[in-house]
């Protein structure tokens, strides 16, 4: 336990001071008053009614505090307005930059590595020509017949086609309407929706199946494909 100077501190290092005060000092008590006063002077007590705080050095065990100092107060920098004008203006001049190199770049698409074409492909454009023979004149009217034969014939399969749909839709009008005379209740209920068709579920192969007897090549396979993030 810590002891401080005072009355206080002399009963609490076990010391009566009314016993030590009646009798007379032994040279023990002399010298433990002595280290008392002594201490006492390096105490440093700020008495609040009973409570206080001590710090003393370490030879009788006392506790010493921190020190509470507060820093000085740093002095204000005065800026001079122009300069602070002209941080500001070089600040805004900046940012619009960037502004504009942005709207420039707004326009421009992620480039697609796999449609564009190779610049050594580009610069060998004219090696790669091949001279093209002039079409006989009955290869071209063979081709011609051939194509008008073909345009009838898609054109009546799609008129074909667009009646059998006519019919059927007026077919299923007529039902509808004679449904209607028989019975209000059947025909709200065939006009209904079918729920059994939606939602539409189909269960099949999930990946492409292995090639048979595939020898598989050494190494390993590196996407480099950019993100473009």
């Amino acid at each position: 336990s810590s002891c401080g100077g005072g009355r206080t501190g002399w009963t609490r290092c076990g010391l009566s001071y009314q016993k030590i005060k009646k009798r007379e000092f032994t040279p023990e008590m002399i010298s433990l008053r002595n280290v008392l006063s002594s201490a006492n002077r390096f105490c440093t007590i700020k008495q609040t009614g009973e409570r206080y705080i001590t710090t003393a050095a370490a030879p009788l065990c006392f506790r010493l505090t921190q020190a509470v100092a507060g820093e000085p107060l740093k002095k204000k920098k005065k800026l001079d307005p122009m300069l602070v004008r002209h941080k500001e203006e070089r600040r805004k001049k900046k940012i619009e930059k960037a502004i504009r190199r942005l709207e420039k770049n707004a326009g421009q698409l992620k480039p697609l590595e796999e449609l564009e074409v190779p610049r050594t492909v580009l610069q060998e454009i004219e090696i790669r020509k091949r001279p093209t023979s002039p079409m006989l004149e009955e290869v071209e009217e063979e081709r011609a017949s051939l194509f008008k034969k073909w345009s009838k014939y898609k054109y009546q399969q799609h008129f074909t086609e667009v009646n059998m749909i006519e019919t059927i839709i007026a077919s299923r009008e007529r039902a509808l309407e004679e449904l209607r005379l028989e019975s209000e209740d059947l025909w709200f209920e065939a006009v209904q929706l079918d729920q059994t068709l939606l939602p539409f579920t189909a269960k099949g192969p999930v990946a492409t199946p292995p090639i048979k007897d595939y020898e598989s090549p050494d190494g390993e396979y590196i996407d480099k494909t950019p993100t473009w993030d």
